[in-house]
């Protein structure tokens, strides 16, 4: 009883067959939303930075919608306050998830990539603080860093062609999800304007009515898609920013299966709207986004200007010093013990990747510095910068253990009983084994018969062979 009472948990342990499953599947479509994103976020560096430069400011400022409704936005406004409104509907739908079946479900099991998190993200804003105050630079811009944009830092495994285990990709989500919570309450808390308490009381209204609907089990998208469009535009004009109206709806939905059930409902419209979100509304809004100038002096400015230094150390440094201690201190705090498979350097190099803060961190400096067109560029390129360097550095990281994780993702894959269900997963079950001592014994019956064959003292029908 004392030994089991003693007995420390692993952290970064194996999946269970499902989370796996689930965990493959959302992570291959973020991986081609985020080749989309960077793809993306490239064409709008190309676009703003040639001679047609000037097509791209007219395009991303041109306005349309109902002005009687408040909504006659530019098509950036658009793309971030609409568009990204899917992305964090998705958000709300993985952070449900993460609570009731995911990681977070276990309070015990949640303590390290919660702490991971938290730290991850005090100690880019610490940075940022501590850098402006030292030039006498705006404090304004310490929430910029503190984002984790997990589709770009999966584009980044992609193109440098490195794999990842299950547990170190689980873990990297599950920093993602708690980060993109606790961005969505600095977006809800420290950067919402004048309040219109009519259109906030009728958006709760609205928010009230999806629930009740999704508890009476009302079925239909032409119920939920216009009445989602209508809190959406509620929560606009209510001066609550947009986004929080996807992130509330993703929220109610139900995340656990009942009986019978092969995908709970919210994992189904996850499933259905996650490609909407990666392949569509985040590339468009880096499309639109990103596009800053980009020179010599401009880069030389984002090392100078303490602002966007600031933003720079605080997603290279910041993030990487703030996962990693979190999670070391966590695990020392938990007396949790490292999968023996793994080293402390990879959970280094999953913190150092963390630094990819690209998407909310952009939306996050167009919020702060929204009265300065200037420092907003420069706090983009500051973004973009720091984004491409904890990039590199990651993947220097990754690389030189690329080997390891190969053989360990090898390993997690190989199914040699061809059951469609890993070996990992099957090596406490008797059946397993018997079913492998089958295959053996016809393999090497196989290769008897095969010798016997080229010995010349079998027959076939017509005689000797």
């Amino acid at each position: 009883m004392a030994a089991s009472k003693n007995q420390r948990s692993v952290f970064l342990g194996r999946l269970s067959l499902p989370e796996r499953n689930y965990l493959a599947d959302a992570l291959r479509t973020e991986t081609v939303g985020g080749v989309l994103l960077l793809v993306a976020a490239v064409a709008a560096l190309i676009w703003a930075n040639t001679p047609v430069r000037e097509s791209y400011e007219t395009v991303r400022s041109f306005h349309l919608g109902p002005g009687s409704l408040g909504l006659n936005l530019s098509v950036q406004h658009w793309a971030a306050d609409g568009l990204l409104a899917v992305f964090f509907f998705v958000a709300g739908i993985e952070l449900k998830r993460e609570l009731v079946a995911g990681e977070l479900r276990d309070p015990k099991a949640a303590i390290l990539p919660v702490v991971a998190a938290l730290c991850g993200m005090a100690m880019p804003a610490i940075v940022y603080a501590l850098t402006a105050s030292a030039g006498g630079g705006s404090l304004g811009g310490w929430a910029v860093p503190t984002a984790t944009d997990i589709a770009f830092a999966l584009a980044v495994l992609a193109v440098i062609g490195t794999a990842l285990p299950s547990a170190l990709r689980a873990f990297l989500l599950t920093l993602a999800v708690v980060d993109d919570l606790f961005a969505i309450l600095i977006i809800a808390v420290f950067f919402t304007s004048k309040l219109n308490f009519a259109a906030l009381g009728f958006a709760v209204v609205g928010l009230a009515v999806f629930w009740v609907l999704l508890r009476k089990g009302v079925r239909g998208w032409y119920v939920y898609v216009p009445l989602a469009v209508v809190n959406w535009a509620l929560m606009y004009n209510s001066g609550v920013h947009a986004t929080i109206a996807g992130v509330a709806m993703g929220l109610m939905l139900r995340c656990t299966r009942r009986d019978g059930e092969e995908h709970s409902p919210g994992e189904h419209i996850e499933h259905l709207v996650r490609p909407l979100s990666a392949g569509l509304a985040v590339p468009l809004f880096a499309l639109f986004s990103a596009g800053v100038a980009v020179s010599g002096g401009a880069l030389s400015d984002v090392f100078s200007r303490p602002e966007t230094l600031g933003v720079v150390l605080g997603l290279v440094v910041g993030k990487a010093v703030g996962v990693f201690g979190g999670t070391w201190a966590a695990a020392r705090f938990t007396r949790a013990e490292l999968n023996p498979d793994l080293k402390w350097p990879d959970v280094l190099a999953v913190a150092s990747l963390a630094g990819i803060g690209f998407t909310v961190s952009l939306l996050i400096g167009e919020l702060a510095f929204s009265g300065d067109a200037v420092l907003t560029g420069e706090v983009k390129a500051a973004v973009l910068v720091g984004s491409l360097i904890a990039a590199v550095l990651s993947g220097t990281l990754l690389k030189l253990r690329d080997n390891k994780y190969k053989r360990l993702c090898e390993e997690e894959d190989r199914d040699e009983d061809e059951d469609g269900i890993p070996d990992i997963y099957e090596q406490d079950n008797p059946d397993y084994h018997l079913r492998m001592a089958a295959k053996y014994e016809a393999k090497a019956a196989a290769h008897r018969k095969l010798a016997e064959v080229a010995a010349g003292r079998t027959t076939s029908d017509d005689g000797p062979a």
